[in-house]
């Protein structure tokens, strides 16, 4: 008789393409899953994944059953809610991930007042400029400050962001202020790296066109605080959104820069996994966030006279 564990295994391993993967979500190890997929083929009597040395694919009778236990599941994840919401206590493990800066300003704040009122949920918070891969790491919700593509999970937008150019007026005392985008090449700019980072190249928008620059610099890192902080010292040029350093300006610290050729702009959202219907650890959590989130933004945006969008 097949077992539902043994159903979300296989669902896991056709969506992340190997057994590796789908064991690093499920906390098992890739032989155990291989095992379990093993039984259920024996089980039906036919092959549901098709593997390579690279990849596995679903074959014409695994889509067929892929598609029916994404039902199952479904409705058995929407009878577990049903009872989780009539007994209106979030429970369980709450996977979180969120960018560095967001994560101790405004995330991690949260936790104590979260865990106060719903103390059975263990929440996990992982900080981190990268883009976690969410279903290899089987995260819960991630704070996302980017430009989003298409994804299947789904996204409560909080604002569209606005970002700037901006540096230390000691700065700009010694490097003439670029008057256009091409003049970034000839400036030290502060860059976010990290493996896969695509923030060495700075894209601006040129009236109805865009612009995208390969901008170099002696120093770079992979926190955005830390990126500001040099930026403060006068180490060169940083690419901000503008809520991060709203203050700065505010106060002259730091002074825009090509004002009228800005960066493009990003969303700030939170992304949690389509379903039909949410944990209440995962909707409680979205919703203290989001909230606290929009506050944020909209109380270091009014330090320059701006509103979130």
């Amino acid at each position: 008789m097949m077992s539902l564990e043994s159903i979300r295994i296989f669902l896991r391993s056709a969506e992340t393409g190997s057994f590796s993967a789908a064991g690093r979500s499920l906390r098992l190890s890739p032989s155990v899953v291989s095992y379990r997929i093993q039984t259920l083929e024996e089980h039906l009597g036919c092959l549901l994944l098709t593997r390579t040395t690279r990849r596995m694919s679903l074959t014409e009778a695994g889509r067929i059953f892929y598609d029916r236990c994404l039902d199952i599941t479904a409705a058995v994840e929407q009878a577990e809610k049903s009872v989780e919401t009539a007994g209106a206590v979030p429970r369980g493990v709450l996977k979180v991930t969120a960018p560095l800066g967001l994560g101790r300003r405004v995330v991690a704040p949260l936790v104590p007042r979260f865990r106060a009122r719903h103390g059975e949920t263990d929440l996990r918070l992982r900080l981190s400029e990268h883009l976690l891969d969410l279903v290899q790491e089987a995260v819960d919700v991630a704070i996302r400050l980017s430009q989003m593509r298409d994804s299947t999970f789904t996204l409560r937008k909080v604002a569209e962001i606005d970002r700037v150019l901006c540096a230390a007026p000691a700065y700009l005392a010694e490097h003439p202020a670029p008057a256009e985008p091409a003049d970034l090449l000839q400036h030290d700019c502060l860059l976010l790296r990290y493996p896969g980072s695509e923030q060495f190249r700075w894209t601006l928008v040129d009236g109805q066109e865009t612009v995208t620059l390969p901008v170099a610099g002696h120093i770079d890192a992979d926190d955005g605080d830390t990126l500001t902080a040099w930026a403060l010292a006068g180490e060169g040029i940083v690419l901000k959104p503008l809520f991060e350093v709203a203050a700065h300006l505010a106060e002259g610290r730091l002074v825009q820069v090509l004002e009228h050729t800005p960066p493009t702009s990003v969303t700030l959202g939170l992304l949690y996994p389509s379903r039909k219907m949410l944990s209440a650890r995962t909707k409680t959590f979205v919703d203290m966030t989001h909230e606290a989130l929009r506050q944020h933004v909209s109380e270091q945006l009014a330090l320059v006279g701006a509103r979130a969008v």
